[in-house]
């Protein structure tokens, strides 16, 4: 099934079923899809706004040049999504614990989310921007963070022996998110 050109506007897709198919250029605004199974539909230049996408699956699911605004993003496994193709934006969710590693998310950008607990490891974030994001307990590990901004990014622990940090940008504040691996006491 393909559609396009459609407004879904607070629809409870935990009751209602999705059809599974192609979505392009559609926008879900107050929408629930709470653990609602997305696995094999495809979504491109769609928007989700103010939606909760919380523990969706995503097995093979492709989402290109899809933007989340004022989302509830909670446990959604990103990792299993289909690859090509894929891009992504987010602004003013929760993305908590959600799950990134082992993806290529080149130039993605987050603009004051809250990625708290959230697994970026083995990723490719080179270009990635952090714009005024919580990253409290965020996990990088092994991702390549060349040439990402976390200007005004807040409360993350970046090992700098463990990530590829190559021209990444930091504000002076954020120092010590590079430095608490070493148990150093900064004053």
């Amino acid at each position: 099934m393909y559609t396009e050109n459609r407004i879904f506007a607070k629809i409870d897709f935990s009751e209602e079923t999705l059809a599974g198919g192609v979505y392009e250029d559609c926008t879900f605004r107050n929408c629930n899809f709470n653990s609602v199974d997305l696995s094999g539909m495809t979504f491109i230049m769609c928007t989700f706004d103010g939606c909760d996408i919380s523990l969706v699956k995503l097995k093979n699911t492709g989402l290109q040049d899809v933007k989340f605004v004022n989302c509830k993003v909670l446990g959604v496994p990103f990792s299993d999504c289909r690859m090509f193709l894929l891009k992504l934006d987010f602004e003013n969710c929760m993305v908590k614990l959600s799950l990134f590693s082992r993806m290529k998310l080149k130039n993605i950008y987050f603009k004051k989310c809250n990625l708290q607990e959230a697994d970026f490891s083995e990723t490719d974030l080179s270009g990635a921007i952090f714009e005024n994001c919580d990253l409290l307990r965020t996990t990088f590990f092994h991702s390549n963070l060349e040439k990402a901004n976390f200007c005004s990014a807040f409360n993350y622990s970046i090992n700098p022996e463990a990530n590829r940090l190559r021209k990444a940008r930091f504000s002076i504040s954020g120092i010590a998110g590079l430095l608490d691996t070493y148990g150093i006491n900064i004053e």
